[in-house]
């Protein structure tokens, strides 16, 4: 068996003078903004060849240019169809061959409450995207990975899943439901060599979260946390918060009593629904 996907990353600066490095294959969803460019864009100064998948293909162009001369492939789609998906793994597995990582950064958020039938399309579309749309990105990769007996899956889910946030019922629960899946995927794929990493982000200053009504502590710009999670990602941790702050924010409030976390938060601020 080869080298894991992991120290593929470290071909380029590990290979002998006058000998060409094997570069990294990296594919990525929610690529066009936020911690999907920046994560494009570190991996590009690595020297990985890219599969740039996002909806907005005039933001995927933008991106793809001003990484040149870095090797892009950008695919305009959308993660809760599956046959896009499909089209754009083909495409990039007769190309450049199985991934040596794949990470499914899309996800949404508004606000929601069960209350208002208005919301339903919010749920719908919110767990389409958060949870679906990890499965739709990972399965079309799985089998070549499976074959070469390496390879690294990630998933960004949130630190959102954790406990329910008022207000964020789909959010929370599409994390929640993102953490476990990852999980079930990972225990699934243990000895195969293909490796299932969880990525669970507090605050990151992107477009999703510059509309929330409340202080952010811990705040990451998309640089830092792309940074961070490629940090993570050749560490090999199955499961990382980030920033480290945040992980004890997080551990702190699993373990509050339920009166104790319903008092505190019946009242907190809520993020804006698409239908106020």
């Amino acid at each position: 068996m080869g080298p894991g996907p992991l120290q593929r990353l470290n071909r380029t600066a590990l290979a002998p003078p006058g000998r060409a490095a094997e570069a990294p294959r990296i594919f990525i969803t929610g690529a066009s903004a936020g911690i999907g460019a920046a994560l494009a864009r570190q991996y590009a100064r690595e020297g990985a060849v890219l599969g740039l998948f996002a909806r907005r293909a005039n933001l995927l162009d933008a991106l793809a240019a001003e990484l040149s001369p870095a090797s892009v492939a950008t695919y305009a789609g959308d993660v809760r169809h599956p046959e896009a998906l499909a089209r754009a793994a083909t495409d990039f597995l007769t190309r450049f061959g199985a991934p040596d990582i794949v990470i499914a950064n899309a996800g949404i958020s508004y606000g929601t409450l069960t209350e208002c039938p208005e919301d339903r399309a919010a749920f719908a579309e919110i767990f389409a995207v958060n949870v679906l749309g990890l499965v739709h990105t990972f399965q079309p990769f799985l089998h070549a990975m499976r074959d070469r007996g390496e390879g690294c899956l990630a998933g960004v889910a949130s630190v959102a899943g954790f406990r329910g946030l008022p207000g964020a019922g789909a959010y929370s629960a599409s994390k929640a439901a993102a953490i476990t899946y990852l999980e079930s995927l990972r225990v699934e794929l243990r000895g195969s060599g293909v490796s299932v990493h969880t990525i669970c982000p507090g605050y990151v200053d992107t477009a999703m979260t510059r509309s929330n009504p409340y202080a952010m502590p811990f705040l990451l710009s998309a640089d830092q946390a792309a940074r961070r999670i490629a940090r993570s990602l050749r560490g090999g941790q199955s499961f990382q918060v980030l920033p480290w702050q945040m992980a004890v924010v997080g551990w702190f409030l699993r373990r509050l009593p339920n009166p104790v976390y319903d008092r505190l938060f019946a009242h907190a601020p809520r993020k804006p629904r698409l239908v106020e």
